[in-house]
């Protein structure tokens, strides 16, 4: 059963990635009425809600775009940081999103934060942990290190979930000031499609919290099974 859930969320999450993507280069090539670009999106968003110390810089890649409240740096891919477009808008919002959090000393993301030093190193270990706690459980009928693995996961899982407030949040904090903000979209439509674009991307993160948890109940279960 947890095999077969596994394998139910896989397919689930290569659908919503291949929809967000799909929706990412929609949205992109549709250009914003007021023609501001990310990067000037992004400034005027900060400096609204009284935020001057964040910089906002150009990182290589695609969809590399996130917040660094360690350097308070919002980091744009190229496609973002200079597009005009839907998608530039909503992603240049959303960032700038989780810098006003960090401003306000929002909950989720401050207990996401203190998360992040364990969760480092539970990622690092986890995957080998748990072939080789398998790997015993197989051959010696040593339960100890798959349970240690077992528990990383575990801290891995609770962080993802975490997550999903982080994100919604933000996104919800970038819609209500695009939609105040009628010089940036101009139309209804623009909005109505920058929130498309946001969902997508917040679904991505509902998929890999519902992933790792089903990662979690396989491996329990084999870890509970055997015990029995």
């Amino acid at each position: 059963m947890a095999l077969i859930l596994f394998i139910g969320i896989a397919v689930i999450s290569f659908i919503v990635q291949w929809r967000f993507k799909s929706k990412f280069k929609q949205f992109s090539e549709i250009p914003l009425s007021s023609g501001m670009s990310g990067a000037e999106i992004a400034e005027k968003m900060l400096h609204d809600n009284g935020i001057y110390d964040v910089e906002i810089i150009s990182v290589e890649g695609q969809l590399t775009d996130h917040y660094n409240p360690q350097n308070r740096t919002v980091n744009l891919s190229p496609d973002v940081y200079h597009g005009r477009s839907i998608a530039a808008a909503a992603v240049a919002a959303h960032e700038c999103g989780h810098a006003v959090q960090h401003a306000r000393a929002y909950s989720w993301l401050q207990f996401r934060s203190a998360m992040v030093p364990i969760v480092s190193i539970a990622s690092n270990l986890v995957q080998w942990v748990l072939m080789i706690g398998v790997l015993l459980m197989a051959f010696g009928g040593n339960p100890y290190v798959l349970a240690i693995g077992v528990g990383a996961l575990a801290i891995t899982t609770i962080f993802s979930f975490v997550t999903l407030p982080v994100e919604f949040d933000a996104s919800n904090r970038a819609l209500a000031w695009l939609q105040a903000n009628k010089g940036i979209m101009q139309t209804t439509v623009e909005h109505q499609q920058a929130k498309n674009a946001l969902w997508w991307a917040a679904m991505t993160y509902v998929v890999a919290a519902l992933s790792s948890l089903a990662t979690l109940v396989y491996y329990a279960s084999m870890l509970l099974g055997r015990r029995d």
